[in-house]
């Protein structure tokens, strides 16, 4: 594990950052070179970058009853990629200046699934498209009670409409294999709940 590439301070040099669009999002055009492997700078290369806020993602999990609530929404990243560009993903949101990614992860399971989260677990943080996008996502576990959990949710304003779906744990590793869930965020969360679940619920239940 030592001979992995150690970056100071002079192993990129960004000689121009382009700002090509601002929006909701952003997209910025960088001309740098950075040391190679070998030793040395390498060429000057040129690079576009989507530039969005940092993510928190949630699965919320009941122990007691093993199930988990995930939430299916129109992804409009889906949209002529399958058959329906609904998708069964996690709670999740954009960390907004100010805000801790735990702020966001009771925010958004409020606003989205109408669940109290009453504790949360870390499971990672993660690049989830580093080769164009600096958007690093913080996973959780959130602890809930799901006996009640289900309806349609999401802010008007921002125009979200989404429902609520309650799978037993075997219910949801199932379309996780089938490929009915096939976002990354939810694929790391389920698998790391099918390593951890045990532990888990004996701490939790």
């Amino acid at each position: 594990m030592s001979d992995f590439f150690k970056a100071d301070a002079d192993a990129v040099e960004v000689v121009q950052r382009e700002h090509c669009f601002r929006g909701f999002y952003r997209l910025d055009r960088l001309h740098l070179r950075h040391r190679q492997f070998k030793g040395g700078m390498g060429p000057l290369i040129s690079r576009e970058l989507f530039v969005r806020h940092d993510a928190v993602c949630v699965l919320p999990y009941d122990p007691l009853r093993d199930e988990v609530v995930l939430i299916e929404q129109f992804r409009v990243g889906a949209l002529g990629k399958k058959t329906s560009p609904w998708l069964l993903e996690l709670v999740a949101g954009l960390i907004e200046e100010g805000e801790q990614p735990e702020q966001v992860a009771h925010r958004e399971a409020l606003e989205e699934a109408d669940l109290t989260l009453d504790r949360l677990w870390p499971i990672t943080e993660y690049f989830p498209s580093p080769g164009g996008s600096d958007e690093r996502v913080h996973l959780y576990l959130g602890r809930c009670d799901s006996s009640a959990a289900g309806g349609v949710h999401g802010l008007a304003e921002e125009g979200e409409d989404i429902r609520v779906h309650v799978l037993s744990y075997a219910d949801a590793l199932r379309a996780l294999k089938d490929g009915l869930i096939d976002n990354a965020a939810s694929l790391i969360a389920l698998q790391w709940l099918a390593l951890n679940r045990d532990e888990v619920r004996g701490a939790w239940s």
